[in-house]
């Protein structure tokens, strides 16, 4: 596997935030960005159009310039470079082709578009250093002769053998055909007979989809249905002999929506802001909508939308079949967009007054309201490739009214009323009598069973559009192509604590104290070790008979017939910050001295913090000691039984189980624990208290050859604390 990032050129006409007029250039801008996230290289290719905002013209930077053969024509190419998220745009800069009011409806956009897909691959030999193109990814029929160019003009050289080519189809009904004689007029290619042969849709014409169906590594489609759609006679436009041709290259990858650009959460262009958990801002923003629309302000009544273009293929025959029987059914219903049927909307609006509204024209920040403020969605359409209406409706809790064709299919699961499940409502067939009833069922829900409604709503807000899925799906289809590029995404890289080892400190010297003292302490054993109960204290638990017992940790011999005394003392000196220096710190001293146990039921074993395992942390927090908590700088509390503070209600429970796990006991622990109890409360603190503090970590740290073992019989002397236990012999 080579360790290169996949490096795809993304050729597009459109691209948001640029220019756009329909889904190409909401897919051209999103889809990009969702690439470098799932960790490619991506340069996106866009004319450089005369209405692009002054905001990017002015930090574009120019990076090369050349000439362009184009037929017998020789045109002047720029490249303009803008990185934006993460993602490079280069802009193809030709005033005489792109400088106008609107990308596309001009008399030589066959020209036009065949100079963009000839600059794109031209382009390659001018890409930023250390960029070299893997995959050739172009969008519909502006950019469907790259492809062609690519083989018969650039083939043979080295820079271009690598290149695959992948072409996408957003629209099947828009192909780009032409008259023949731009064959040799501008394309060049009428004397090579298989590009004329391919190009040629019938014995006048040529079709530029054509050509990148028959040229293209992979074809794919932005919707799983609409892929076997465009197979069939009935909405394959004529193509469809060749897509079944070529059916083991073709696939549907649903398109995404940009989930950040749309959120009702954040959406600053709603009248109020409201999510999946909170839908109250959505009762306001239709509240608002109605007014705003001149619509009867009513909470009673279904509000059903439509953004779109007024176009048969948008489904418009139906809607102005069925509209006359919705709008006197009581749904209120609103329009916005321009097309052919402008004049029906507006006929429909005057003739219900406060129930119908048609706003003809193209208002982003009003398509977002309508969005937020509706009920339902309308979109009826004869066909539909993918969609993103639907989409960006059920992100905003708006339920669709769609039929079951292309992506409306593959989004829009119906509802169900037995199971509560989907997210919208469906019909089957291009009837207008089916919408009606479909748009009525809706109507019904929220009338008859607002709980179900709200779930429903709950269902359409919970489904998951945005761009991740569909990215990876891309990602693999170009590892088919390149299978040599890993696209493996690396997984976050979590550190773990490496475990500490043993280390020799130096103690500190203790303060002057009337009994002499160990100077330097040894790295603590590895193996437990349980500290000889003194003189006059009784030992809680006495080892298992079927274990050996663990060898006590060294103390000096003078220390026996002082036990007694100190006790106190070394429970005050665990509670003083003099104690938490003699730990030194976490990761130095702590490793190697020998801490307290502090428990009340058992002997703890002394261990250096480095070979502590979780057992024996486990010890320590079981009664919530003071071990743990004198290493993070905060004075002891509790002995094992927590008589140093008011809360001395110690449990026999939680004692024997302690006292279980440090040294198995056979004996009961909880009067000794009681009586430990009691004498650890009476006694005032005794004035070694230095003294006692600097000897336990320093004794701990002695051969453990001269242990007592454990095991042997306890005396009936009264019970210790751990902080008394740690008090060492001299």
């Amino acid at each position: 596997m080579s360790d290169k990032k996949m490096q795809v050129v993304f050729a597009s006409a459109e691209a948001a935030p640029f220019v756009k007029t329909g889904g190409l250039g909401d897919v051209a801008g999103s889809l990009p960005r969702a690439l470098v996230a799932a960790g490619a290289d991506v340069i996106v290719m866009v004319p450089k159009y005369g209405t692009i905002a002054p905001e990017y013209t002015d930090r574009m930077e120019h990076v090369a310039d050349f000439y362009v053969s184009l037929g017998w024509r020789n045109e002047y190419c720029g490249l303009e470079r803008l990185v934006i998220d993460g993602v490079t745009y280069l802009f193809i800069d030709n005033e005489r082709y792109f400088k106008r009011d609107y990308p596309y409806g001009f008399f030589d956009d066959g020209e036009r578009f065949a100079f963009f897909s000839k600059a794109v691959t031209e382009s390659l030999q001018h890409l930023p250093e250390g960029f070299q193109c893997d995959v050739l990814h172009c969008n519909d029929w502006h950019t469907a002769l790259a492809p062609v160019f690519l083989r018969e003009f650039y083939q043979g050289l080295p820079l271009y053998e690598r290149v695959k080519t992948v072409f996408s189809i957003h629209n099947i009904a828009f192909q780009g055909q032409y008259a023949d004689t731009i064959l040799n007029d501008i394309l060049g290619m009428a004397h090579i007979p298989n590009a004329a042969r391919q190009l040629r849709c019938d014995e006048r014409s040529i079709n530029y989809m054509q050509g990148a169906l028959d040229y293209s590594d992979a074809i794919t489609t932005v919707s799983p249905s609409y892929a076997w759609e465009i197979q069939t006679p009935e909405y394959g436009e004529g193509l469809d002999g060749i897509l079944r041709r070529r059916s083991n290259v073709l696939s549907g990858i649903l398109n995404g929506i940009d989930t950040d650009a749309w959120n009702p959460a954040t959406d600053p262009m709603i009248h109020a802001n409201y999510s999946a958990a909170d839908m109250s801002g959505k009762k306001a923003c239709k509240a608002a909508l109605q007014e705003e629309l001149g619509l009867e302000v009513r909470d009673d009544r279904p509000l059903m939308v439509m953004v779109t273009r007024l176009t048969r293929q948008k489904g418009m025959d139906l809607v102005t079949y069925a509209l006359d029987r919705i709008l006197s059914g009581g749904v209120q219903v609103a329009v916005l967009g321009t097309g052919d049927y402008e004049e029906p909307m507006r006929y429909f609006a005057n003739k219900y007054p406060g129930t119908c509204a048609a706003r003809i024209t193209f208002d982003n920040a009003l398509s977002h309201r309508m969005y937020a403020g509706a009920d339902m969605f309308l979109m009826p359409s004869l066909f539909e490739p993918c969609g993103l209406s639907q989409m960006i409706a059920m992100r905003y809790g708006t339920l669709p009214v769609v039929r079951e064709t292309g992506g409306l299919r593959d989004t829009v699961a119906p509802y169900n009323q037995f199971t509560g499940e989907g997210t919208g409502f469906t019909f089957a067939n291009f009837n207008g009598d089916e919408m009606g009833d479909a748009v009525f069922r809706g109507a019904r829900l929220y009338w008859d069973d607002h709980a179900a409604w709200d779930q429903l709503v709950q269902n359409a807000m919970a489904a998951d559009f945005s761009w991740v899925r569909s990215a990876d799906e891309y990602m693999n289809l170009y590892h088919n192509l390149h299978p040599e590029i890993d696209i493996t995404k690396p997984e976050p890289a979590v550190q773990e604590p490496e475990p500490a080892e043993p280390v020799a400190v130096e103690a500190e010297p203790a303060a002057p104290a009337p009994e002499p003292v160990v100077t330097e302490a040894e790295p603590a054993p590895k193996t437990e070790q349980a500290a000889e109960p003194a003189d006059d204290a009784k030992a809680e638990a006495p080892a298992k008979a079927d274990e050996p017992a663990p060898k006590a940790a060294p103390v000096a011999e003078p220390a026996k017939k002082t036990a007694a005394k100190k006790t106190t003392a070394s429970k005050t000196a665990a509670k003083k910050p003099a104690a938490r220096k003699t730990a030194a710190t976490k990761s130095t001293a702590t490793k190697a001295a020998e801490k307290p146990a502090a428990k009340a039921t058992a002997t703890k074993p002394a261990a250096s913090k480095a070979a502590a395992t979780k057992t024996t942390a486990a010890k320590a927090t079981a009664t919530k000691a003071t071990a743990a908590k004198t290493t993070a700088k905060k004075p002891s509390t509790a002995s094992a039984t927590k008589t140093a503070t008011k809360s001395t209600t110690t449990k026999a429970a939680p004692a024997k189980a302690a006292a279980a796990k440090t040294a198995p006991a056979k004996a009961s622990t909880s009067k000794a624990a009681t009586s430990s109890a009691a004498k650890a409360t009476a006694k005032p603190a005794a004035p070694k208290t230095t003294a006692a503090k600097a000897a336990t970590p320093k004794a701990a740290a002695q051969d453990s050859s001269a242990a007592t073992p454990a095991d042997k019989p306890a005396p009936k002397a009264k019970s210790v604390s751990a902080a008394k236990r740690t008090t060492r012999k001299r």
